[in-house]
């Protein structure tokens, strides 16, 4: 594959998004494509570069359930865990019909919580709202929309609650947890809750009141991570297993199917990059696992942003995408930046483009053809459908030899919210964790 190729089909998904600035990072196997469009700012004409930063909005989700994950592996959690087990001291957790919420539930959107708390006060920096205090005041006083397992519906506030319960298990402050099990191993140097002011120079705008660039740990299991194409490229690796020799691989649990549809009453929520036909760890599939168009992906967006990551398993290849708002254009006024960017993906590494309506092709009669033009066999170890991970069953991460890594990030407690640096508009709609 010809990965030069991404330049012209990221300028053609820049022209009809109608942004002000847009970074794309594509990754197959070891070679990697990162390149800016647009401009930084409004009228800096100056493109995005790879040291530009970005805010993850909810792409960092996968950060948190890479942790689960993590933890599930080492015996420090079980997914079947409820989340009571964890919860404050004299705090209860709502239940319904006799069902607990559990971390898987969490997980995948399951747990039968709003997507909100409620609206954050005016003039709140962007995912510094709620705080830790204020979401479990907030959860004893709930009664659930569903029963635990029974509707996949999105929740940012569940992801928060997520990263608390794993800070209680883990003894550590979740964001010191996140750095010393992943963020550090894998080299990801300026992907962080605590911008510093330099950071927050390079940070990409758009026309709008995108808030002040301050500390977001109020929110570190559901949105508020920053970090870099650089970053995010270590990021695909990663996730692809496709690093140097020595470099993490995530463990397939982290990827796996958990829930299909038709385990579920119904999935809200749930299909801005494609309609699910499983859902993982706060990722979303695309199409079966031996389909050879099947994506695993998940989306982001708020503060000025919108976020994605989709990854094409049989070809070993991934996308990272953000770019900041802008005018909207009159012949892109439906233009869905996710759809577009798993169509740039599939032309690159030349697999059938997804129908606007799966229900009316079936997989098995689609044109299977891969970059040589062969047939893609289904990728091992991701057609397994499990309903849930047996939590007692002994996992055991793949092998790789640790490495040496830099001193660990500075991650202040949380004691107290983060701090206001500057008014901004009116949120409206809570729209700030994203799709």
């Amino acid at each position: 594959m010809n990965l030069q190729a991404a330049s012209g089909l990221g300028q053609e998904l820049y022209q009809h998004s109608g942004t002000t600035g847009m970074v794309l990072v594509i990754v197959h196997n070891d070679k990697v494509f990162i390149e800016g469009y647009g401009e930084d700012a409004p009228h800096s004409h100056q493109a995005p570069t790879k040291e530009s930063v970005v805010r993850l909005c909810s792409l960092t989700k996968i950060f948190t359930t890479d942790m689960l994950t993590k933890l599930v592996l080492d015996h420090t959690v079980q997914l079947n865990d409820p989340l009571q087990k964890y919860a404050p001291a004299g705090k209860i957790v709502p239940e319904r019909n006799g069902q607990p919420i559990t971390l898987l539930n969490l997980a995948t959107h399951t747990a039968g919580l709003h997507r909100e708390l409620g609206y954050p006060p005016e003039g709140m920096a962007h995912f510094t709202y709620p705080d830790y205090n204020l979401r479990w005041a907030w959860l004893p006083k709930q009664g659930l929309r569903s029963k635990p397992g029974t509707i996949a519906a999105y929740s940012n506030i569940g992801y928060d609650l997520l990263s608390d319960a794993l800070e209680a298990a883990a003894r550590k402050p979740y964001a010191a947890l996140l750095s010393e099990r992943t963020l550090k191993p894998l080299g990801m140097w300026e992907t962080t809750y605590y911008p510093t002011a330099a950071q927050c120079k390079r940070l990409m705008a758009s026309p709008q009141d995108d808030g002040a660039c301050t500390v977001t740990e109020n929110t570190a299991g559901s949105s508020g991570l920053y970090s870099t194409p650089v970053d995010m490229a270590h990021w695909l690796k990663y996730l692809l297993g496709t690093g140097p020799k020595g470099f993490p691989v995530q463990p397939h649990e982290a990827t796996d199917v958990y829930y299909t549809p038709e385990q579920l009453v119904r999935m809200d929520g749930l299909n801005y990059g494609g309609d699910p036909s499983g859902m993982g760890l706060g990722w979303v599939h695309v199409l079966p696992a031996n389909d050879p168009s099947h994506l695993v992906e998940k989306t982001g967006g708020g503060a000025g942003f919108l976020t994605y990551i989709a990854i094409h398993p049989a070809s070993h290849t991934a996308l990272f995408v953000a770019v900041t708002e802008g005018r909207r254009l009159p012949h892109v006024t439906h233009f869905n930046l996710f759809k577009a960017s798993n169509s740039l993906l599939l032309n690159l590494v030349g697999a059938p483009q997804i129908p606007e309506k799966e229900g009316r092709v079936k997989p098995a009669l689609r044109q299977r053809k891969a970059l040589s033009g062969k047939a893609v066999p289904p990728v091992a170890g991701k057609s397994k459908v499990k309903p849930a991970l047996k939590p007692e069953a002994k996992l055991a991460p793949k092998a790789g030899k640790k490495q040496k890594v830099k001193p660990a990030l500075k991650t202040p407690k949380r004691a107290a919210p983060a701090k206001k640096s500057a008014p901004m508009a009116k949120h409206g709609k809570r729209r700030t964790h994203a799709q």
